[in-house]
């Protein structure tokens, strides 16, 4: 992909070369990118119709890769990472995420994380995943597909598919069946 401009955009800098963008996405701005360092050929892969909204930043080091799904909504979301993040189809993550390799992350002198800061991690977020304003998800996770994990959470910990987690620390609720929210 060669760099291009968002005509919508108020901040006059081209997008990054090695980010895709699928048919129908939304980007707020090439601001995301303020600290973009991914050196990756595929720093940014984005699905189809997906929507990255105000407040959505992709803080990534050298070796950083963030691929998102299909039909995903991110509004705010905060990268910091020389990992993999991956995000699978149809998740909703809320205002003011986190999803770093370190909660120790520190900026780059090139902009972006420096390889020094982080240690590179891979995060997992399954399919039809909600994630509530203001949660951490911190090092190497998985969330399983159906998981809905409340404001403010610190997860630091795998979450299975199917259940409500919240707190800090991160605790299971409930499990998730059938479209009912019954206790563990």
């Amino acid at each position: 992909m060669t760099s291009v401009h968002l005509e919508h955009d108020w901040f006059s800098r081209q997008l990054p070369a090695n980010i895709r963008l699928g048919e129908g996405c939304w980007l707020y701005s090439s601001y995301a990118f303020a600290h973009y360092a991914s050196n990756s050929s595929s720093g940014l892969c984005v699905g189809q119709n997906t929507g990255l909204y105000h407040g959505t930043f992709f803080d990534l080091g050298p070796k950083a890769e963030v691929t998102i799904g299909d039909f995903c909504s991110l509004v705010g979301v905060i990268f910091a990472t020389n990992g993999r993040v991956t995000i699978d189809d149809f998740t909703f993550i809320a205002h003011e995420v986190v999803i770093a390799d370190s909660p120790w992350s520190l900026p780059g002198s090139n902009g972006g994380l420096s390889e020094r800061s982080l240690t590179p991690s891979t995060i997992e977020i399954g399919r039809n995943v909600w994630i509530g304003a203001q949660a951490n998800l911190i090092g190497n996770v998985r969330i399983g597909d159906g998981a809905i994990i409340g404001a403010g959470t610190l997860v630091t910990q795998d979450v299975p598919p199917f259940t409500l987690s919240a707190g800090n620390p991160m605790r299971l609720l409930r499990t998730l069946r059938g479209g009912h929210i019954s206790s563990n």
